[in-house]
C-alpha cells in the first residue's frame, strides 16, 4: 500500500512487524490476568491493541522521517527508510529495551492438531489463513468501496491533482502508513505464534520475503502480493523437501527476485509503465 501511494519501499515495515510481536508479548500477560488464560476474547484484544499501537508508531515514523523528505529524490527517502529500520533494530537490542536474546512468545490460544487423512494441520496455521483472508477482504473493501479508499487511489495516481481537488494528501498518506503498520503488527503476531522465539531482528527475513513476494506478484498490487506470497511459500516448501536443495531454501527467494527483475520486472500482475525522462 505504501508503495502504491508514495512509490517508495518502506524498509522499516519489517521492524514494525517485530514491534507488533513484542507489543503482544508484553500485553498478553496483562490481558490473561483479567480475562483468563488463552481466551478467544483475550486473543482478539491482543491483536487489536497491538495493531492500534503499531498504527500510531507507523504514523509517527511517517511524520518524523518521511514527510520532511517527500519532495526529495527517491534515493534520499530510500536511504532514510534503511536508517529508520536499523535504528529500530539496534534500539530494540539494547538491554534496557528488549535485549538481544530470543524470548519465548506466549501461547495466545490452545494449539490443536487437525487431521485430514494423512495430513495434519495446526490450528495456528488455520488461524493464520483465516485472519489473512478476512484482512484481505477488508483491505479490498476499504480501497475500492470507501471514500478514503477512493482518496488513496487518487493520491496514488496524482498527488498534485488530488490536492487541487481538495483531498487532504498528508492525512491520506498518514492513514496509509497507519493501516499498513496495523497489518504488519497482526502479521508479526501470527509469525511469532509459529516461531521458536522473538528477537529485535525477527522481522528481517519475513520482510525480505514479503518484498520478494510483492515484486513477484507486481509491487503495489494487492492480489499480486497474495499470489506472490503463496507461490514463494510453495517453492520454498517444496525445495526444502528435495535432497540437495534444502540447504539453499533461504536463497531461493533471492534467486526468484533476480529472475523476475530480469525477465518480468513488472511482476505477474503488474503493468509496465513508461516514464518520461
Amino acid at each position: 500500500m505504501v508503495y502504491g501511494v508514495l512509490r517508495f519501499i518502506n524498509f522499516a515495515h519489517s521492524d514494525v512487524l517485530m514491534l507488533g510481536a513484542f507489543t503482544a508479548f508484553y500485553i498478553s500477560p496483562m490481558i490473561d490476568k483479567n480475562l483468563g488464560s488463552q481466551s478467544t476474547l483475550g486473543c482478539i484484544m491482543v491483536f487489536v491493541i497491538a495493531a492500534a499501537i503499531c498504527a500510531c508508531l507507523g504514523i509517527l515514523i511517517e511524520r518524523l522521517a518521511y514527510r520532511p523528505l517527500r519532495n526529495r529524490p527517491k534515493l534520499t527517502v530510500l536511504i532514510t527508510a534503511i536508517g529508520v529500520s536499523l535504528l529500530i533494530e539496534f534500539t530494540g537490542q539494547n538491554e534496557h529495551v528488549f535485549g538481544a536474546a530470543p524470548l519465548p512468545f506466549p501461547q495466545l490460544l490452545p494449539e490443536q492438531s487437525i487431521h485430514l487423512g494423512n495430513l495434519v494441520i495446526s490450528s495456528n496455521d488455520v488461524l493464520t489463513v483465516g485472519v489473512t483472508v478476512i484482512l484481505l477482504i477488508a483491505m479490498w473493501l476499504i480501497v475500492q468501496k470507501t471514500r478514503i479508499g477512493t482518496a488513496m487511489r487518487a493520491v496514488s495516481f496524482n498527488q498534485q491533482a488530488a490536492s487541487l481537488m481538495g483531498i487532504p494528501v498528508d492525512k491520506i498518506i498518514s492513514f496509509t502508513f497507519g493501516l499498513g503498520s496495523a497489518l504488519a503488527a497482526i502479521a508479526g503476531i501470527l509469525y511469532a505464534m509459529k516461531a521458536p522465539g522473538i528477537d529485535p531482528l525477527m522481522g528481517v527475513q519475513p520482510g525480505l520475503r514479503a518484498f520478494v513476494a510483492a515484486v513477484l506478484g507486481g509491487i503495489g498490487n494487492l492480489p499480486g502480493a497474495v499470489i506472490g506470497g503463496v507461490l514463494l511459500g510453495l517453492l520454498e516448501t517444496f525445495a526444502g523437501g528435495i535432497p540437495g536443495l534444502s540447504n539453499y531454501r533461504d536463497g531461493i527467494a533471492f534467486a526468484i527476485l533476480i529472475l523476475i527483475l530480469l525477465f518480468k520486472p513488472a511482476g505477474l500482475l503488474g503493468k509496465a509503465t513508461v516514464e518520461k525522462v
